[in-house]
């Protein structure tokens, strides 16, 4: 019996020997960047050998890459494609050269990117940073904010990306594991005299609100729990960040649902208070999401672990107060909902 060898095509070949693959390093770099100073602090390389690096890739691609508009660079048509392939092809060489058997994160270099929302980072970005700062000195974390297309096309994101955290009900087909829950709570403005230690139901029916996150990236798990009731919330302002919600309810008479872990450091700005949430509304919990390519890497496993046991350190959110009796409001109806 024949046996069939897989070969690389030829032309393909001839490509590749013409290229110094180092290049590769400096493109991805440069067009993330869009800075030669930035890319080359990056890189630990000097700005001159990097604008050599640049010219090359110019020759190279007959583009200029690059171009300056007004003291920033932007990149031209072919750069943004570029930019889409790099990422995945610096990860494909990564796999082919890296040692997958072994990693110690006493003596590791490997940075790990994170993506997060402004809620997750506030709660969980300190004790990470902390603890791999204990564990891998020489480890980087690159913490970057959640986005539209990380979510949307996450099975195709997360093969060149570490992970995700995010709830449940967004992605499809990949490895996840739960971090940690949290539970809602109402904020008001502190000089609201017109709110007390609790609201009713009837309450939220009339009271202008502001809600976090009410678009196809992101779902409010209150706020739909609350729609599921029957009770349409009076929304008045939408942000899509829980952080900015405190400064459209202090000195107002909004009110808005966050995650009681945030709001219990929101509460250190003297112009907010935190009160119980007047009907019953299921757990947020977060949970890391990665591809199942990084699945059985040491590097990765460890970067797991490493979450894992930074969400341990975070508390749990204050006991929830005894809940409003039944009378209060209608039974919800998709208990299990956790979206």
């Amino acid at each position: 019996m024949s046996t069939v060898t897989a070969l690389t095509p030829p032309t393909m070949i001839q490509t590749l020997a013409r290229v110094d693959l180092n290049l590769l390093v400096a493109l991805d770099v440069l067009l993330r960047e869009r800075s030669v100073t930035r890319a080359a602090d990056r890189l630990n390389l000097s700005q001159p050998a990097l604008s050599a690096s640049l010219a090359k890739l110019r020759r190279l691609f007959g583009d200029e890459l690059l171009t300056r508009v007004g003291n920033r660079y932007e990149l031209t048509p072919l750069a943004a494609v570029l930019l889409d392939r790099t990422a995945a092809a610096l990860a494909a060489a990564a796999t082919v050269f890296a040692a997958p058997t072994a990693f110690d994160p006493a003596t590791a270099t490997r940075e790990f990117e994170l993506y997060v929302s402004d809620y997750a980072a506030s709660v969980l970005a300190a004790p990470l940073v902390r603890l791999a700062r204990a564990e891998a000195p020489g480890v980087g974390l690159r913490i970057q904010p959640l986005n539209a297309t990380a979510v949307d096309d996450a099975p195709s994101f997360l093969r060149d990306h570490d992970g995700l955290v995010l709830p449940h009900g967004f992605i499809e087909d990949a490895r996840h594991v739960d971090l940690f829950s949290d539970r809602f709570v109402l904020l008001v403005s502190a000089d609201n005299s017109a709110v007390g230690d609790a609201i009713t139901v009837d309450d939220l029916r009339t009271m202008p609100m502001v809600v976090a996150y009410s678009t196809r990236t992101g779902v409010n798990t209150a706020v739909h729990q609350l729609r599921l009731a029957g009770v349409e919330p009076r929304t008045e302002t939408v942000t899509e960040s829980f952080l900015i919600v405190p400064f459209l309810i202090a000195g107002t008479d909004r009110i808005g649902l966050v995650p009681a872990l945030l709001a219990r450091r929101l509460s250190a700005l003297d112009e907010v208070r935190a009160i119980p949430c007047p009907f019953p509304v299921n757990d947020l919990v977060e949970s890391l999401w990665w591809h199942r390519r990084h699945e059985d890497d040491p590097g990765h496993r460890w970067f797991r672990s490493l979450l894992i046991r930074a969400s341990a350190t975070v508390g749990a959110p204050v006991p929830p107060p005894a809940p409003p009796s039944p009378s209060s409001m209608p039974p919800i109806t998709d208990p299990d909902f956790r979206k």
